[in-house]
Parts: structure tokens; sequence; C-alpha cells
């Protein structure tokens, strides 16, 4: 898990990539991952930005193994962007 860190309850990570377009990308096609994990982050665009937070609600919002898991799918998906 390269660059992301854990604070207030989250691990949280910004991907930054060429464009605004490459970062809609990278969120549709995460999204496919996303579903099939049935977790989903908290996650913001801003341009060529993804701002993602991840933290498991049903767990008193803590972060879990999920989260851990989430983090290693968004990783996957961006080096192949």
């Amino acid at each position: 898990m390269k660059h992301w860190k854990k604070e207030e309850n989250q691990l949280q990570k910004t991907f930054e990539f060429k464009d605004f377009e490459t970062a809609i990308q990278f969120m549709q096609q995460a999204s496919i991952e996303i579903s099939l994990l049935n977790h989903h982050p908290e996650w913001t665009n801003i341009y060529n930005k993804v701002e993602v937070k991840l933290t498991t609600h049903d767990a008193s919002n803590t972060v879990t193994q999920k989260d851990f898991d989430l983090a290693e799918i968004l990783d996957r998906v961006f080096e192949k962007m």
C-alpha cells in the first residue's frame, strides 16, 4: 500500500492523474471492483485529483481489513492507468 496514511480512523490517499478525463476513468474502472467488494469509499474529484478516505461505517467508523483490501484494489487500478 503505497502512500496511504492512517488518520482520524481512516485510510487516506490522493491519487493524481494527467488530466480530468483520466481521473474520471480511474473512478469508473475502480467502481467495478468496489461493487464486487461491496465496500464503498468516500471520494472526491477535483480536476486531476481523486481524494479517497476509507473507513468501515458498520464497525464504528474504524479501519478494518475491508479498508486495506479496497486500498490495495485502488492501488492496482491506479497502476494500470
